[in-house]
């Protein structure tokens, strides 16, 4: 389904929190999403933190589509860049054109003050750069500020840490909105990987133990991923990256953090669960995910929750 997404830039935006997530989002078109980018602030021309300009950019929409998503960058020294004119239209914009119900709103670090100004965080939980939690939380008291996070959502409303992060909430987004296939094959293109806490959403099962650059280990994920029904076995899987079984176990481990065998069970379980969720019985979906039987595929799912 296509989807617009309007990057709305405030005055003194910061590059990277802009550049990097809008790169994530291009990047994904080139995987299969079906992304529409526009680029908006209240001139044509607005200076991001550097001081350079950038120019060409659309009005503040006058309507959105349904399903929009939209996300705002922060500035750098939002004191003084939110107290500008120009950011209090975009205040007044997002309460006038927004429509949580309708819209997503997504902020990146010191975006998620704007956010605040315009009602979209009361009784939320939400995040910020570390160094503006307590600002935010005296901009609105009914907000559930929370720390020591990458990014935080709820509902319709996303929130991220500082800079950085935004890239890690650009690509939990094109997880949901276009796959976590798709996300995965950005992440690795960008040479990033996803930084998560004991605090965080989890990952999805498909990109659970990708945080690392290792190309073999990659691939070998990669094989197990297009086919987790399949039989592999230790040696086919280490022919195809040319490295020894044993090699191959011992760099599973280092890398991914997870032998080869349990991760080859976490994406059959992760099958099996998307054919009970089509409507088969939980037999016919262990045997399609590759398990021998449904009670292979709890014991599978009783270890996970252990672990």
């Amino acid at each position: 389904m296509a989807r617009d997404i309007w990057f709305i830039l405030p005055p003194g935006f910061m590059l990277l929190d802009f550049s990097g997530p809008a790169e994530a989002l291009r990047i994904a078109t080139e995987f299969g999403a079906d992304f529409h980018l526009h680029y908006a602030a209240v001139n044509e021309v607005v200076r991001c933190s550097l001081g350079l300009p950038l120019g060409g950019m659309a009005p503040l929409p006058s309507q959105l589509a349904d399903d929009s998503l939209v996300i705002i960058p922060g500035a750098a020294n939002s004191a003084a860049a939110y107290a500008m004119p120009e950011a209090r239209q975009v205040v007044r914009w997002l309460g006038c054109q927004l429509q949580p119900g309708r819209h997503q709103l997504a902020t990146i670090c010191s975006a998620a003050l704007l956010a605040g100004e315009a009602g979209f965080l009361s009784g939320r939980n939400c995040t910020t750069h570390h160094t503006l939690l307590e600002r935010l939380q005296a901009l609105d008291g009914s907000a559930r500020v929370q720390g020591n996070r990458v990014f935080v959502q709820d509902g319709p409303v996303l929130t991220s840490a500082g800079i950085t992060a935004g890239i890690d909430l650009a690509l939990h987004l094109i997880s949901q909105l276009a796959s976590p296939a798709v996300a995965r094959d950005v992440a690795r293109e960008m040479v990033v990987y996803f930084r998560r806490s004991a605090h965080d959403p989890q990952l999805s099962p498909w990109l659970s133990h990708r945080n690392h650059l290792h190309p073999a280990v990659h691939k070998v994920q990669d094989l197990i991923a297009t086919a987790p029904q399949q039989d592999w076995s230790l040696e086919a899987l280490a022919g195809q990256v040319h490295v020894s079984p044993r090699h191959l176990s011992r760099l599973f481990r280092e890398h991914a953090g997870v032998s080869v065998h349990a991760y080859h069970l976490l994406l059959r379980a992760a099958v099996a669960q998307q054919w009970r969720v089509a409507g088969l019985s939980k037999e016919k979906a262990a045997l399609a995910a590759g398990f021998s039987s449904a009670r292979q595929w709890q014991r599978v799912q009783q270890l996970a929750d252990l672990s």
